[in-house]
């Protein structure tokens, strides 16, 4: 195991525009972060891409699974593979170009002293670009709603921009872990937290991806509002 070692999981699906940007802006940005493309056998060849990123580069792997099955198996996935490779740091993030690579120096910087680092868009500096108010009022009112039920004190419990010390991910049982979308990234910071980790926020600008369909759906929604409740129901296990 490397504790100084870092490696991005990145989960992709219909995400041919996006990859070729996002992976070499990660590379350049932290020299010490390898990037784990999971790839759910997208169909417009996203799958292939990533293959001739990780040909050009030792510092990218690809996961490929056999058909597309949710964000939250995919980061499972990808994070038992992390894990498996003795990784000390690992972060997730989208591949759709809404995280800034520019910001992983500061969420390493923050993983030194901290078990669990979370890019936040609602502590002070945070922003969101490219939004609707629509979108707005619904991400910011989810963050609140999680944060009032499950009573922790973390700004942005939906956002999926975070880095977790391999500690963190070692003590959650994953394999027990469902839920998918918005209560994927909410259930893993509060297991985090109600195991005594130190969690914290820095403050990152989120901006709409600009090319390819987004995969918000009613049903990731909905699943979130009951899911919470779940999550609290179980005490984090």
């Amino acid at each position: 195991m490397n504790a100084d070692r870092a490696c991005v999981v990145l989960p992709t699906y219909d995400e041919h525009d996006n990859l070729p940007k996002i992976v070499p802006q990660i590379l350049a940005a932290a020299p010490e972060v390898d990037v784990l493309v999971v790839d759910d056998a997208s169909p417009d060849g996203t799958g292939e891409i990533a293959d001739d990123l990780a040909r050009a580069s030792g510092r990218v792997k690809v996961l490929h699974r056999p058909h597309k099955d949710g964000l939250g198996p995919a980061y499972l996935a990808g994070f038992a593979h992390a894990l498996a490779a003795g990784y000390g740091r690992i972060l997730e993030m989208d591949a759709d170009c809404s995280h800034e690579p520019s910001a992983l120096p500061m969420l390493l910087a923050a993983s030194r002293e901290a078990d669990l680092v979370l890019g936040s868009r609602y502590v002070r500096g945070g922003a969101t670009v490219h939004w609707g108010l629509g979108r707005r009022l619904l991400s910011r009112a989810g963050s609140l709603y999680a944060r009032l039920v499950l009573r922790v004190p973390v700004k942005d419990l939906t956002g999926g921009f975070k880095c977790f010390r391999r500690e963190v991910l070692e003590s959650i049982d994953l394999g027990t872990v469902t839920s998918t979308g918005y209560a994927f990234q909410i259930e893993l910071t509060y297991r985090a937290l109600r195991r005594g980790f130190r969690v914290v926020e820095v403050p990152i600008t989120f901006a709409d991806r600009r090319v390819g369909k987004s995969k918000m759906s009613r049903a990731i929604v909905f699943e979130a509002l009951w899911k919470v409740w779940a999550i609290r129901a179980s005490g984090g296990r």
